[in-house]
């Protein structure tokens, strides 16, 4: 039993008052000094054992022997009363019975003083027991042969926590017994409150580190989406840290299809095969994925046992006994869903801290999009511009600049019909055809800088090389390249090396400069190198700008290093065929 584990090696050596050397006093006088000097050491001795802090189980055996020992009962118990109404004992000591034991449950009932007290939340005794019945009164009162018992109640910082009682087979209890044990109740309840005080300050201190932890999760998921990593990239950590800071055995995040089928775009955890990523469901009841679909709000099952249907079978198969699923809403709208599965049951709150995850997988997801949706405007305004360009420069070439052309024409001829009486008409004429001819040449230039015609014709190579050859500074050009990239990145990496070199003539004070064009893994990659001052500002006004505006306008990236008195490199990555 409990009260013989915990008992002090001094209380089991003892007889109930009245029995043996007790017994023997010379007065009444001499009887009661020893009766208070041995209740205050008893007191003494559990008031040791509260403020030692020892566990509630230890005082309420310890207790429960002082008890019927210093009142001299045969019986003596301690119970706790459970929210439905019953006790359960938590110490016996005397005889007890085989059902009587430490543990078991019991519904007493009146005129027991036991449930008397219970009932009424104050002292109680009963001195006859003829008219009681029941299993309680057999396992206890008939089994002993009690013929009188007391009861005190424990309250507990004002709620009525449980009990003690003793009992006697003499003929009654003595008349202060209620007041003798209701100073070992209030040494239990303190015990009782000291035990829950240290419970509750742990649960603190667990709720705190649950909290910093979750915090923390929460904050390196803000800090994937504040950088704008691609949301597959969120997508997996988040379900990494859920599954972590709930206990999940797995944490799959699912996006919802037009055709209501959901796949599974990353898992965390050690999922099953049929929860990889990539793999496709048509969630059905009682799935709390299914609830989420039909509800939009977040939903629970703690028992996948009797689920039916594929869905169920599949769970089952899995090993998942229980899941949560939340809502991922964008823009007001239903994205998809995370969920946590596993083999337990998970905390009721669950659902609400997987809500500050699920709003920043929304964040994630909008600013991606809107992330495309820029990334696909400026894309547009590029290819309006290239356009228009190579509009400018048809117009130029076919409308204006031949008309000018033919006028030259027409100016030799008159000029050649001159008679050679009028040399200085001839020469006259002559000079402004030499005008016109200039003006011609300064015009294809002018288109050639608008689009260079052998860009469309010819490629990116040739284009680059006569872009080289027309340089003001010697340029070294390598190319490696097997196919022609797309339209718009053949005119983008023209445009980028045309701009680069511009830059280096007007403000690197460079005596060289070094182009590589190569194609790898499907991107075209583009270094612009020279040996001049360095020191080019990214944010400055030196056209770089421009250039970045270009590149990511095309879904690619473009570094630029260029450190005071080590010249420039621009390296580039353009997509060859973007999407």
């Amino acid at each position: 039993m409990v009260g013989d584990t915990f008992l002090p090696s001094w209380a089991t050596s003892r007889q109930p008052a009245g029995k043996g050397d007790l017994d023997v006093d010379t007065s009444p006088t001499t009887r009661e000094l020893r009766r208070l000097a041995e209740e205050q050491a008893a007191l003494r001795r559990v008031a040791t054992l509260v403020a030692r802090g020892v566990p509630p189980a230890e005082v309420f055996a310890t207790v429960a022997h002082e008890v019927r020992h210093i009142l001299g009962a045969d019986a003596g118990s301690i119970v706790r009363l459970d929210p439905d109404g019953a006790m359960t004992v938590l110490a016996v000591v005397g005889e007890p019975s085989d059902e009587f034991q430490v543990g078991s449950r019991w519904r007493p009932e009146p005129p027991l003083a036991l449930a008397v007290a219970l009932r009424t939340g104050r002292p109680a005794r009963c001195d006859d027991y003829s008219q009681a019945s029941g299993a309680f009164v057999d396992a206890t009162v008939r089994r002993l042969g009690i013929q009188s018992s007391v009861a005190t109640p424990i309250v507990v910082e004002g709620r009525l926590w449980g009990g003690i009682a003793v009992g006697t087979q003499r003929a009654h209890l003595p008349a202060d017994t209620e007041q003798r044990i209701a100073a070992f109740t209030e040494l239990v309840a303190t015990a009782i409150a000291n035990a829950e005080g240290r419970a509750q300050l742990l649960e603190s201190r667990d709720e705190l580190r649950r909290l910093a932890d979750e915090q923390a999760a929460l904050r390196r998921i803000a800090v994937l989406v504040a950088r704008g990593v691609p949301a597959a990239e969120v997508f997996a950590a988040v379900a990494q840290e859920v599954g972590n800071v709930l206990g999940a055995e797995a944490t799959p995040i699912a996006r919802l299809d037009p055709d209501g089928v959901v796949t599974v775009v990353a898992v965390g955890g050690d999922p099953p095969d049929e929860l990889a990523v990539g793999s496709r469901w048509k969630p059905e009841p009682p799935l709390a994925l299914a609830e989420v679909l039909r509800t939009g709000r977040p939903a629970r099952s703690d028992d996948y046992s009797q689920a039916p249907g594929a869905s169920g079978e599949a769970i089952r198969r899995m090993g998942i006994r229980s899941g949560v699923a939340a809502p991922i809403v964008v823009e007001g709208h239903l994205w998809g869903m995370i969920a946590i599965v596993g083999r337990g049951r998970f905390p009721a709150d669950a659902e609400e801290r997987m809500a500050g995850f699920t709003e920043l997988i929304g964040t994630a997801i909008a600013n991606a999009d809107s992330r495309a949706q820029l990334t696909a405007s400026r894309a547009r305004i590029v290819a309006a511009a290239d356009a228009t360009r190579r509009r400018f420069e048809r117009d130029l070439h076919d409308g204006t600049q031949q008309r000018l052309v033919a006028l030259s024409l027409t100016l030799r001829m008159a000029q050649s019909t001159v008679p050679a009486a009028l040399p200085e008409l001839q020469t006259q004429i002559g000079e402004v055809v030499d005008e016109l001819t200039a003006a011609i040449e300064e015009l294809r230039e002018l288109a050639r800088g608008i689009h260079p015609p052998i860009l469309s014709e010819g490629g990116l190579g040739p284009a680059l090389r006569t872009l080289v050859r027309r340089a003001a500074i010697p340029v070294e050009l390598d190319i490696w390249t097997e196919i022609r990239p797309a339209d718009r990145i053949e005119v983008a990496a023209y445009y980028l090396v045309s701009e680069a070199l511009t830059n280096i003539t007007k403000h690197a004070r460079a005596s060289c400069a070094q182009v590589a064009v190569e194609q790898r893994d499907a991107i075209l990659h583009l270094s612009i190198r020279d040996d001049g001052v360095g020191g080019a500002d990214p944010a400055g006004g030196s056209g770089l700008i421009g250039l970045r505006d270009r590149v990511q306008a095309l879904g690619g990236s473009i570094e630029v290093n260029s450190r005071p008195g080590e010249g420039t490199a621009i390296l580039v990555e353009l997509p060859l065929q973007p999407s």
